[in-house]
Order: structure tokens, then sequence, then C-alpha cells
């Protein structure tokens, strides 16, 4: 059975478009609030808030990335490998025993000699 291996190309490149992000809300903010500091128009004031949305979820973003990247229990939907090379962390998180085998598409239990799921009919 295939696994998931841990990576960190797209965790990387996920914390690179957060820090995009963090630069836009930046600039988002800075922007609305000169252009809108002086308007006549009531509640205009309220987009420079947006901006300092978009850096609140920019920065959130940018901690779990980089956390999926550097930690020991990073996932990656990328690579695979296989079971022998690694275990499965989704194993001990659903509490699967090793001895099981699953649908890596559906999740459904099948037996070790299939070689089709009998839910999905995808090949294993």
């Amino acid at each position: 059975m295939k696994s998931i291996k841990p990576g960190r190309g797209p965790s990387m490149q996920g914390f690179i478009g957060s820090i995009a992000t963090i630069l836009f809300g930046m600039f988002w903010t800075f922007m609305t609030f000169s252009i809108t500091k002086d308007s006549p128009i009531p509640g205009s004031q309220i987009f420079p808030f947006f901006g300092i949305v978009i850096i609140g979820i920019g920065i959130f973003q940018a901690v779990y990335h980089y956390k999926n990247a550097t930690g020991k229990e990073r996932m990656s939907i990328v690579d695979i490998v296989d079971e022998n090379e690694e275990k499965d962390p989704l194993n001990a998180r659903l509490r699967r025993n090793e001895g099981e085998k699953f649908c890596p598409y559906c999740g459904t239990m099948v037996q070790t000699s299939f070689q089709f799921c009998p839910s999905c009919g995808k090949s294993l």
C-alpha cells in the first residue's frame, strides 16, 4: 500500500505564497488608508480594515506552512512511497492496525489479496 511521503516542496511554496499575501495586505492597507483618509463619504475608512484581515490570514497560513515544511510529521500529497519505506501517519491518526489494508481513494477496508477496491472499483 502506498502512503504519503513527507515533502517540503508544496509547503514551502505555500509559505512563500503566504509571505506574498502578507505583502499584498500591507500594500492594500497603506494604499486604501492614503486614498480614504480625507474622503467625505462616511464609512469609506473601513477599506483599510480588509488589508489587516488579509495580513492576519497571511500570517496564520505562513505559520501553518512553515511548521508543515519543517516539522517531523509533515504531510505532502505529491510524494508517494511504499508502506515498507515509511509508515502512513493516517493509520495512527485513524487508529488503524498495520496489518489492515485500505483503499487509498475511498478508505474502504479491503483484503490484502484484492487488486481492485470492491467499493469504488479503482486499482489498488
